[in-house]
């Protein structure tokens, strides 16, 4: 009986300590944003490869890191209107940083254009927005790469929480963004 209660404390205890270290990261207690990267080594094209799940951040052409990423849960073809998990296609920039974001931190992209709208606009629907690359929901970070295993997010572009970290201090608001089939 005393080891069974033993055995039950401890396990409790367990739990207790993962409960609070996921509240810890859900609350973003501790978040700092990532220093900015000196400015040789920041990006100023951000390029996005749906059909090959990557990111490139480059500069004056010359890649400087790639990312295997997720994307929206349904992401072949260009997001047509809110709720259709697509992740859109074509030019845009970064136009916000988000330091308080529900996945860690997350860079805004500009979807919706004025073609988006006016293009949603003529079939009567509206063409969704905060379209972000971000990390992680917080409190999920622990997942780390195995988020890859499949497109889950609205329409958003996905990395782990390290990745948008080294993403956050590499791209600047106005870095455009070339979203690719």
């Amino acid at each position: 009986m005393r080891v069974r209660r033993v055995t039950l404390g401890l396990v409790a205890l367990a739990a207790l300590a993962v409960f609070s270290l996921v509240a810890w990261d859900f609350l973003q207690l501790s978040r700092r944003t990532p220093p900015l990267a000196p400015t040789e080594a920041r990006a100023d094209r951000v390029v996005v490869e749906k059909s090959a799940r990557r990111l490139t951040l480059l500069r004056d052409r010359t890649p400087l890191k790639s990312y295997d990423v997720a994307l929206g849960s349904t992401p072949i073809g260009h997001k047509q209107q809110e709720g259709d998990g697509r992740t859109p296609e074509g030019l845009y920039v970064i136009d916000f940083k988000h330091p308080r974001s529900r996945f860690h931190l997350a860079l805004r992209v500009s979807y919706p254009d004025a073609n988006d709208r006016s293009n949603a606009a003529k079939r009567g629907m509206t063409p969704g927005s905060d379209i972000m690359i971000h990390g992680l929901p917080n409190g999920l970070g622990w997942l780390g790469a195995l988020h890859l295993q499949r497109d889950w997010t609205d329409g958003c572009i996905a990395v782990t929480d390290k990745q948008i970290e080294e993403i956050w201090a590499m791209v600047d608001v106005g870095t455009r963004v070339e979203i690719k089939p």
